[in-house]
């Protein structure tokens, strides 16, 4: 059963591997036995991650590139390639919300600020879609591999305050099914297409919404675990094992779906 789950001999490229999920996301693949490529644009501490995966064994290479330039994903993919000769698995992990896209309390419902929130649009959307194109091409032409995207529960139920991040999920979402479906379509097993759902965790852009200076929660916060039956917050590490699940040879007849780690959250009425 062990081996039903391993990644190992498997390359994995993990964008956003320098964040709070992605550095979790680049333990749980190195602990199965995968190669893993943390993609980031902070130097310093792709590197931090990546020696820390070293230095428990595991292989890991860090790698700088922004997931909406397309001659940087170029260059990473030649890099990649020249190193391991394969890429097997791609998780979209870079994304989330960005500041001028979050609708103040006292801000007029009908003067969005439009840039900020085509900003957060295009990370999430074209942050998923362009590394998906570079990436997915070679693991097509190598036979195949599993993508992982990310999803959030707030297309699922409506969220004050982040409309922009909620519509670019929602976009995910659509993106997930429609090119898993039409990879199937062109190029039957070979390429799985999945996301993963994670309820609320405490990420560095949403911890300003969620939390007060002194560590308490905000009224946001409250709110948020009232709503969620585990009432807490999710641990970064318990995504891994659905992660896992999504890249390994478990899941070689699953495609096009999505995994919910929320505790309880989207299947809540509230009542």
């Amino acid at each position: 059963m062990s081996e039903l789950f391993s990644l190992k001999g498997k390359v994995i490229i993990v964008t956003g591997g320098t964040g709070v999920l992605g550095r979790s996301f680049v333990k749980g693949i190195a602990e199965a036995g995968g190669t893993v490529i943390v993609m980031g644009q902070n130097e310093e501490r792709a590197n931090s991650i990546a020696d820390e995966v070293v230095k428990n064994g595991g292989v890991a290479l860090p790698v700088l590139a922004n997931v909406l330039d397309e001659d940087q994903l170029i260059a990473a993919r030649d890099l990649i390639l020249s190193k391991f000769g394969r890429i097997d698995g791609l998780v979209n992990a870079a994304g989330g919300n960005v500041p001028e896209a979050v609708l103040a309390n006292d801000a007029d419902v009908f003067n969005l600020n439009i840039e900020g929130m085509k900003k957060a649009l295009v990370l999430n959307v074209w942050g998923t879609v362009i590394p998906t194109q570079i990436f997915g091409s070679v693991m097509m032409k190598n036979g195949g591999g599993s993508i992982v995207n990310i999803s959030s529960v707030s297309p699922k139920r409506a969220l004050t305050k982040v409309l922009g991040y909620s519509m670019g999920k929602a976009a995910i979402d659509a993106y997930n099914q429609w090119f898993a479906i039409e990879t199937a379509n062109r190029h039957g097993d070979s390429i799985r297409i999945n996301a993963l759902m994670p309820g609320f965790f405490l990420t560095e852009q949403n911890r300003t919404l969620l939390t007060n200076n002194d560590g308490s929660l905000t009224d946001r916060g409250n709110s948020i675990i009232s709503k969620t039956p585990f009432k807490r917050f999710g641990n970064p590490d318990e995504l891994i094992g659905a992660l896992v699940y999504l890249l390994s040879d478990a899941s070689k007849f699953v495609t096009g779906t999505q995994i919910g780690v929320d505790g309880g959250f989207s299947a809540f009425s509230g009542v």
